[in-house]
């Protein structure tokens, strides 16, 4: 059921709230209302750490995992990746379909919870999730999702906020034992996993829109070997 639509196409394909969704309603309702609150969430700008970490890969086929606006897919379209880009909200994903049509560019988009797509297995020579709001589940079925995206030779780039793991729920009812964070994909590497880089730096953060304030980042990146 998942529902792949490519920039460029007739109006009348771009996504829509309630396009081809797979997932919990309630998360889609979620986020859909804090897009809709405001007409740009997020900077329009690619994540500095995508950016450091992709420079010495060879475009191939790449996953972006909770792709928002679409910056980071733009950008991976622009550089010469086939890029699927992954989101649960339908307003994201119109703006971010809008932005490649204005910038030229096709990606793949699908309006989806990623532990409801029905993605290809182990085809994948990138998956990136950037700042990923991945809710935790007995079976680790979000770490087990992504790391079953990626193909032989291939690289899951996970990055998130330093020091969110630690912290107590918020007065919003938010809490961060809720969410998947580094550590817990990192736990369930095998031996077909070789980690490249797992370490806490400096954010390059790109100016304004949500999250601007954050100011490290945890970043993982393992390449998996067969």
């Amino acid at each position: 059921m998942t529902d792949y639509i490519r920039a460029g196409s007739p109006a009348s394909s771009t996504p829509s709230p309630a396009d081809g969704y797979v997932g919990d309603p309630a998360v889609r309702a979620e986020w859909d209302n804090r897009y809709a609150d405001r007409q740009q969430l997020w900077s329009g700008r690619p994540n500095g750490a995508l950016v450091a970490e992709v420079a010495g890969l060879t475009p191939g086929r790449v996953l972006d995992v909770g792709c928002g606006e679409g910056a980071d897919a733009v950008w991976l379209a622009r550089g010469g990746w086939d890029v699927t880009a992954l989101e649960v909200s339908g307003v994201a994903l119109e703006r971010a379909a809008g932005h490649a049509r204005d910038a030229g560019v096709t990606v793949r988009w699908v309006h989806a919870a990623l532990t409801a797509a029905a993605l290809p297995p182990a085809s994948f020579d990138l998956v990136s999730a950037q700042y990923p709001a991945l809710l935790r589940t007995p079976h680790a079925a979000a770490e087990r999702a992504l790391l079953a995206a990626v193909a032989p030779g291939g690289v899951l780039l996970l990055v998130h906020h330093a020091g969110m793991d630690n912290q107590q729920a918020d007065d919003s009812g938010c809490d961060p034992a809720d969410y998947v964070w580094p550590s817990m994909v990192a736990a369930l590497l095998s031996d077909d996993w070789e980690v490249e880089v797992d370490e806490q730096r400096p954010r390059v953060a790109p100016d304004g829109g949500a999250g601007a304030h954050h100011t490290d980042d945890l970043v993982l990146r393992a390449r998996r070997l067969r």
